[in-house]
């Protein structure tokens, strides 16, 4: 079975070689691809001097354009799986097999590493939490999918949603909407108790107050989904119902 973590990466020279060397300890029969968003720091330099497998972006994309680029790669080269593994050292990599376990066994279509099942390991804020919560109850209420973490983004995705995604990725805000995109496609997701670590260098790209804003915008962003999801099946059944 080949398996293939995608890696998106902007600005992470400080965080990239403790990341691939915590997968080859603990999934050594990973492939591993780092997705460069174009980064302004090392990260190029440091990606060809350790000869690290990996996708070199012509224009900043942001986190869903370089995931779907690592999907499209996973297709194209005939993974049967596919994890998305942030590179700023925040996942586990002792967690993999767990969160496979799910997908290989044909029980899940997408498992997600959750912070929120038995809550240990690093935890965001308590704002941020009450925010993920909201959001959590707004994909259930718009797709029936119960999942407390829908902003994690430690994933493992089987062949068929591998299709889906390298076909069609949330850009704007692709944790939570490529759940949503998946529940309204029946597809079946787990999810699987982890830790994560806080991170160690760098920081964050979403700030308190963007938080805030980023919590309205995907709540909008949703709605829309599953709006225009309602109206791509209206057609395909007027188009049945035609002699």
């Amino acid at each position: 079975m080949k398996i293939l973590a995608v890696i998106p990466a902007y600005n992470e020279q400080d965080n990239l070689l403790r990341t691939l060397s915590d997968l080859r300890e603990h999934c050594p029969e990973i492939d591993p691809l780092v997705v460069n968003d174009c980064s302004t720091d090392g990260t190029p330099e440091l990606l060809r001097k350790y000869d690290i497998p990996h996708l070199d972006l012509a224009s900043n994309l942001g986190i869903g354009g370089a995931v779907q680029a690592g999907y499209l790669y996973a297709r194209l080269r005939g993974y049967d799986i596919a994890v998305q593994f942030d590179g700023d050292g925040q996942h586990d990599a002792a967690y993999l097999e767990k969160l496979l376990a799910p997908v290989i066994g044909g029980d899940a279509d997408i498992a997600i590493g959750s912070r929120f099942v038995e809550k240990e390991g690093f935890q965001s804020s308590g704002a941020r939490r009450a925010g993920i919560g909201f959001l959590s109850r707004l994909i259930r209420l718009l797709c029936g999918l119960r999942v407390r973490d829908v902003t994690s983004g430690m994933r493992a995705v089987n062949r068929r949603f591998i299709a889906e995604y390298a076909g069609h990725y949330p850009q704007d805000y692709p944790e939570p909407e490529a759940i949503l995109y998946a529940g309204l496609r029946g597809g079946r997701v787990a999810e699987v108790p982890v830790k994560m670590r806080e991170r160690e260098r760098g920081k964050s790209s979403i700030s308190p107050l963007g938080s805030v804003y980023y919590m309205i915008k995907v709540s909008l962003a949703l709605l829309m989904g599953r709006i225009s999801c309602g109206r791509a099946e209206r057609r395909r059944g007027g188009e049945g119902g035609r002699p």
